[in-house]
């Protein structure tokens, strides 16, 4: 009895893996035969292949199927419910503006007869080639969205049921969480519905561009038909803009991916080659076939605030979906002052090809106070149509540019007291670069301040070419706030391939939304600030979605007071500028700002007094509390005119419109001074006064207005450097020196050494 367990326990301890515990190596391990090593390799294999069923297999598929069991399939009626709802604007001080309701609102759902086979067709060829045969998810799809993701490619693996889910949960978190539960509302949507269901409760929540969401509102906002009735190359057009529907405008955009959306049904044997071939774009209806809805909020501040919240994570697609709320930084009294100053500006003008625009941005926030783009509905041969945003439109700046060439010069140390040589008619290697008639002109030794109260073109244009060069001109515009294409993602330009740059001319061009908020940094003490039309985006359930950041950062220097002593020394060069103008700052503020004028280019066939006109005029100016642009133009180079066909300038009509709305605006508010800073380069005398001058030509006539503005597009066709600027007599020059200067017994001009344009 007693040696059974003995025995058995020496089984178990001699021989658990068959070797024999007598034949040990060097460490005293038992050494194993190659069949018993073969053996033991197989073990370890069958044991990580059981563990990696379980945990990659088994224990997937069983959350799977409890996912599968625990999801619900938004349907069609419950998602419409939560989409396209209006959009509630307010004012800065939280009363209403109004809202923004979009055009496909009182969409209803399309069964599937309702929607052509065309339609189907182009979106499946165009999102999910493989619909027809898939169970909800693509593994082939999701395996090539791993691999582009992983390797900086593009394209997704999502199925026409993921989007479906995607769109019907407003849910495009990059987690994991949120793509399993994806995947299986997918699967059971299609374990649950027939292809054809599918494939219609699709269509009727996709989004397609122009406020439409579902084909129904899609054809109606696009085509101004019924969804039944679209042809194939329409139903093109709209699957090709899934991708892409706040692009939905853009012709380019629209262009490809139409030919993408055929190149895909040719190709899944919807269509025949032959019809691919034949086919013609279907040109949609213009955006705004109708009026403004009354109550809406203004047209352009309404874009402005998408392209805004676009940046930020609220893309058009989801922009009418949110319930949002949105608080804008418009000042009501602004606004009101901005329309009615660009009203009454138009008022008995003679010239029907005169437009204008008005910015206002408050320096200490960024928040753009009051926009006025033109009017939001234009006639066009008897038809409404959607008016152009001017306020956005880059133009000619003329001499409101000289500013940033003032702000490259004070960064290298120099000051307001430096002296250039601001006579009329200067060479500069074979240009003859000329000042703008009366007033414009001063003596050979005029400081950098008083040729910016006269606009002396002479001086700036000598000024760029020989001592800060282009760049830093741009540089200093963009440090202020303008932004530029392809740099920060703007539509203004600035051009350094010539000097033009220093007069605002050539190639050139920035926007009145712009102007407003780079003088706004000059307020601010040098302190830029990121404008923005949105102070916060609140949705359906009060919670904040999106909060706008006025934190400031210096412009022109890493080191803040310097910045500050920039700012502000350009402040004082411009401060003049207003009573030289003949405008006006409302009792008890101070304001600083600057004319601008491009020249027109006359061309054949033009009246005479066309060879003396201008295309584009200017005021930008501020106060501490409120930068305001104000733009008095043409579109493209059309030359301008007053009564008796005078040329118009400035101060003009700019310049008076740009006064009226301070008067309005500033009205019961309280006084305002600029703050003081040291002098750049030392101490100079005050900038003399618009009486000081003794000559006939030292007061503005009032063509002139004191407005010196000589921009070209450097091509000699009577428009740049070496002709423009003739606004008044233009072989006009001083004769004698201001008061406040003694006449120079040598000119003071910097040594040339570039070409213009380097």
């Amino acid at each position: 009895m007693s040696g059974g367990p003995e025995l058995m326990t020496h089984h178990a301890y001699e021989e658990p893996d068959g070797h024999d515990d007598d034949v040990l190596d060097e460490d005293g391990k038992p050494v194993l035969t190659p069949e018993q090593r073969k053996k033991r390799r197989w073990k370890i294999i069958r044991r990580v292949g059981y563990g990696f069923v379980g945990v990659f297999l088994v224990l997937p598929a069983i959350a799977f199927v409890i996912t599968y069991f625990l999801v619900d399939v938004p349907s069609p009626t419950e998602v419409a419910q939560n989409q396209s709802q209006a959009v509630t604007y307010l004012f800065a001080d939280g009363s209403p503006m109004g809202k923004d309701v979009p055009r496909g609102g009182n969409r209803v759902l399309l069964t599937p007869e309702q929607i052509p086979d065309v339609m189907k067709h182009a979106a499946i060829a165009t999102e999910d080639d493989s619909f027809e045969t898939n169970s909800g998810f693509d593994v082939g799809g999701l395996l090539r969205a791993v691999y582009n993701q992983a390797t900086g490619g593009t394209g997704g693996g999502s199925t026409i049921s993921q989007q479906y889910i995607k769109k019907a949960t407003d849910n495009d978190a990059p987690t994991l969480t949120r793509k399993w539960t994806e995947l299986a509302k997918s699967f059971k949507m299609n374990q649950t519905y027939e292809k054809k269901d599918i494939i219609t409760a699709y269509l009727n929540i996709i989004y397609f561009g122009r406020g439409a969401y579902g084909v129904g509102a899609a054809s109606q906002a696009f085509f101004h038909k019924e969804a039944k009735d679209l042809s194939f190359s329409e139903a093109a057009l709209l699957a090709g803009l899934i991708q892409q529907p706040g692009r939905s405008e853009n012709p380019k955009v629209a262009q490809d991916r139409w030919n993408t959306a055929l190149d895909r049904m040719v190709k899944n044997n919807y269509i025949s080659a032959a019809d691919r071939a034949a086919a013609q774009f279907p040109t949609p209806i213009p955006l705004e076939d109708s009026k403004q809805q009354a109550g809406a909020p203004p047209a352009f501040v309404v874009q402005q605030v998408k392209d805004e919240l676009a940046a930020h994570d609220i893309p058009e697609d989801r922009y009418y979906s949110g319930g949002f709320v949105v608080q804008t930084t418009i000042d009501p009294k602004a606004q009101q002052a901005a329309e009615q100053a660009a009203t009454d500006a138009m008022k008995n003008q003679v010239d029907d090809n005169l437009l204008n625009a008005l910015v206002a941005v408050d320096p200490k926030t960024g928040g753009v106070l009051a926009y006025y783009g033109g009017k939001p509905i234009v006639q066009v041969n008897g038809q409404d149509q959607a008016g152009r945003d001017w306020a956005d439109t880059p133009q000619n700046p003329g001499s409101s540019m000289k500013p940033f060439d003032l702000t490259a010069f004070l960064k290298m140390g120099k000051g307001l007291d430096a002296k250039f040589d601001g006579s009329n008619n200067r060479t500069f290697d074979g240009r003859v670069v000329r000042n703008a008639g009366p007033g414009s002109s001063c003596s050979q030794q005029c400081t950098v301040s008083e040729a910016m109260m006269r606009s002396a073109n002479t001086v700036f244009y000598d000024m760029v070419l020989n001592q800060t060069k282009q760049g830093p001109v741009k540089d200093a515009a963009r440090e202020a706030g303008v932004k530029t294409k392809n740099d920060d993602g703007g539509q203004s330009i600035i051009s350094t391939k010539d000097n033009n740059i220093s007069l605002g001319g050539g190639e050139t061009q920035i926007t009145p939304l712009d102007m407003a908020s780079a003088y706004a940094t000059f307020a601010a003490n040098g302190q830029q600030r990121a404008r923005h039309f949105v102070q916060k985006v609140t949705n359906g359930q009060s919670e904040v979605a999106y909060e706008a950041s006025t934190d400031a950062k210096s412009a022109f220097d890493s080191d803040a007071d310097k910045s500050r002593q920039i700012a502000g020394n350009v402040t004082e060069a411009l401060k003049p500028v207003i009573d030289f103008s003949k405008l006006k700052c409302p009792n008890g503020h101070e304001c600083a700002g600057k004319t601008g004028t491009q020249q027109h280019t006359k061309v054949a066939g033009e009246p005479a007094w066309a060879a003396n006109a201008n295309s584009q005029t200017w005021m930008v100016g501020y106060t501490p509390s409120v930068s305001v642009a104000a733009w008095v133009g043409g579109d493209g180079n059309k030359p301008l005119h007053g009564k008796n066909n005078s040329p118009i300038y400035g101060s003009t009509i700019a310049g008076p419109m740009w006064q009226k709305f301070l008067s309005l605006y500033l009205t019961g508010k309280p006084g305002e001074k600029f703050d003081k800073v040291d002098r750049i380069g030392g101490e100079v005398p005050p900038p003399p006064s618009s009486d000081v001058a003794t000559t006939t030509d030292a007061t503005p006539t009032d063509e002139n207005q004191g407005d010196g503005d000589n921009n070209g597009n450097g091509n000699g066709n009577g428009n740049d450097g070496d002709q423009g600027g003739n606004h008044g007599n233009p072989s006009s020059s001083p004769t004698t020196t201001p008061k406040h200067t003694k006449t120079p017994t040598k000119t003071d001009t910097p040594t040339k050494t570039d070409e213009p344009g380097n």
